[in-house]
């Protein structure tokens, strides 16, 4: 057993003073192999108390020095690749043929910020003023269970590469990692203060962050719902937000794409992540008239991907991380059959011999309308709606027809006429016919899918104060 009794404050590994435990459960098996003990209000604050202290001399940090760290930090995550990418399969679920990139994705967040870091221009002139770029101070970071080590060295090698002090709210359903990726921040020798890391809820130590005078700033990924909380809960102490939140992302393939490569890569796409990701590609728009051949092509790849135990080298689709997630899952799935969607493959319970973990049977809906549950609200599993179009400009508008709009997809031989539609979409981020994300490029969303952006140039931006000084050069 896994027993994980210790949080990260000030450079050195502590006994938390909260006590409550929480069990850690294995996702394939259901089977608790290890427990975490939850950090409260109070290990919230002595995470806070040594950000703060440590921030003074870390804003004065110079461009080589936190190069130095942030290189440091990726070579040591990438010296325990093996361990780290063990316990994403574990705790998480992940199937093997992705864990090991989401570790390599993870040490290479950290070498992105160093690099946007290299040429920043941290102070600017313009007419008589000289502008000048500084830390925005003590950072929460607050990250959800379903990508924890791409989301913590994200938000947190922009914070380095700014010259800020950090507190880190990991998610409690991800402890192992956690407690994995803790190890390799201590053993980079970064210096005492500067990442600090707290287990807890968010209701406890996050709600903490939000609201203490000394936390400048949040950096959060979750749910569109909490985001909102997290924005009325620091409007009082005026702090600034970075919100990446929940998503229905539009994917549209036009009529002259190669329906052969477009759907099967369309299936995919949404059920990436074990279906567990913000910007997948969930609502599917095909021409009406090509209903059939999309519902043939959406089955047979169905059909291809493996659904089994994330340990095996062949696995493509994991369990849900919880029995509560699985149960949403379930609860979307027949809520689209009940409004009468049709059912193309899937469906409720668990696939056939699986029934010993959180598995739930990838599911493809037709003849989905706009009004229906499983168009309009994010499922977070793998799920997919497929929804027609008689025109392009009514695909343009149905996809936009959301709240959410932080990623969209679309498919066509023309690409005058993709990169025409990607600037009509309401989405932060746009992919055209299969290209994969830029990491180095913002990412974030559009209406209820966000505020701010992550990643490189735009992710060290959103970490600084600017401030404007004239007289800099003029004599009494």
């Amino acid at each position: 057993m896994k027993n994980i009794d210790q949080i990260y404050i000030n450079g050195e590994f502590v006994k938390p003073n909260g006590t409550e435990r929480f069990e850690l459960v294995n996702p394939t098996t259901r089977e608790s192999f290890g427990s975490v003990t939850l950090g409260d209000e109070q290990d919230a604050r002595r995470a806070i108390a040594a950000a703060k202290a440590a921030s003074a001399s870390f804003a004065r940090s110079t461009v080589q020095e936190r190069k130095d760290i942030l290189q440091r930090l990726s070579d040591s995550i990438l010296e325990r690749i093996d361990e780290l990418a063990e316990a994403n399969i574990l705790e998480y679920g992940a199937p093997r043929m992705a864990s090991v990139g989401r570790v390599k994705l993870a040490a290479g967040n950290l070498i992105d910020s160093m690099e946007a870091l290299e040429n920043f221009e941290f102070i600017k002139y313009i007419g008589k003023a000289k502008v000048v770029a500084e830390p925005v101070g003590v950072i929460g970071i607050i990250t959800p269970w379903n990508a924890s080590y791409s989301q913590i060295t994200a938000k947190l090698g922009a914070a380095i590469a700014a010259g800020c002090t950090v507190v880190i709210k990991p998610s409690e359903l991800s402890a192992l990692q956690t407690q994995l990726l803790t190890e390799c921040i201590h053993s980079a020798g970064v210096p005492a203060g500067v990442i600090n890391v707290v287990n807890g809820l968010g209701t406890t130590v996050g709600a903490e962050f939000t609201r203490n005078s000394d936390v400048a700033m949040i950096n959060f990924t979750g749910s569109t719902r909490v985001g909102k909380e997290i924005r009325r809960a620091t409007v009082d102490s005026m702090k600034r937000v970075t919100l990446e939140l929940g998503g229905k992302s539009p994917n549209i393939v036009l009529d002259d794409a190669d329906f052969t490569k477009a759907i099967p890569a369309a299936v995919r796409s949404c059920f990436s992540n074990n279906g567990q990701a913000c910007v997948a590609g969930t609502r599917l728009f095909v021409p009406e008239h090509r209903l059939e051949e999309v519902k043939r092509l959406a089955r047979e790849t169905v059909e291809s991907i493996k659904v089994g135990l994330p340990s095996e080298a062949d696995t493509v689709l994991g369990p849900q991380v919880t029995h509560k997630q699985y149960l949403q899952v379930q609860h979307y799935i027949k809520a689209g059959i009940k409004e009468g969607a049709e059912l193309v493959i899937g469906g409720e319970g668990h696939p056939d011999g699986l029934e010993q973990g959180y598995f739930v049977k990838p599911t493809v809906f037709a003849n989905v309308t706009e009004e229906m549950t499983i168009a309009k609200e994010e499922i977070f599993g793998p799920v997919l709606s497929i929804l027609t179009y008689k025109t392009e400009e009514e695909a343009i508008n149905m996809a936009n027809n959301t709240d959410y709009g932080l990623g969209a997809y679309i498919s066509t031989a023309n690409l005058e006429k993709a990169n025409e539609l990607a600037s009509r979409i309401q989405a932060g981020v746009v992919l055209i016919n299969g290209a994969g994300f830029e990491m180095k490029a913002p990412f974030g969303g559009f209406k209820h899918s966000g505020i701010g952006r992550e990643y490189g140039v735009y992710g060290l931006e959103d970490c600084l104060e600017i401030k404007t000084i004239t007289g800099f050069d003029l004599k009494m």
